[in-house]
């Protein structure tokens, strides 16, 4: 199955909702976990969540903003931008 890149940024200001929706977030991924070939957050300079990566196998790149957009973060206003892409591994242990 294609894997795709989805690259998260977080809104100004979403910590507190972020905190609120965090267990409803990681049930969505547990719930999804084998289609997830690796995630997690990313860190700005001084260590604190900006974001979020996802590689996730997926039909269509459709498909993988629909399945982003269903974690609670989406309606919840912790992101403001999602970039969802074709991705493939070139290097490391994923190369084709």
């Amino acid at each position: 199955m294609p894997l795709f890149a989805i690259v998260t940024l977080d809104a100004p200001g979403s910590d507190e909702a972020r905190a609120t929706h965090r267990e409803g977030h990681l049930a969505h991924f547990r719930d999804n976990a084998k289609d997830i070939a690796v995630a997690g957050p990313i860190f700005n300079d001084e260590g604190a969540s900006k974001g979020s990566l996802v590689i996730l196998r997926s039909e269509s790149a459709d498909a993988a903003r629909a399945w982003i957009e269903r974690d609670p973060f989406h309606p919840a206003g912790v992101w403001q931008s999602i970039d969802v892409s074709a991705f493939k591994a070139a290097s490391g242990d994923w190369a084709a």
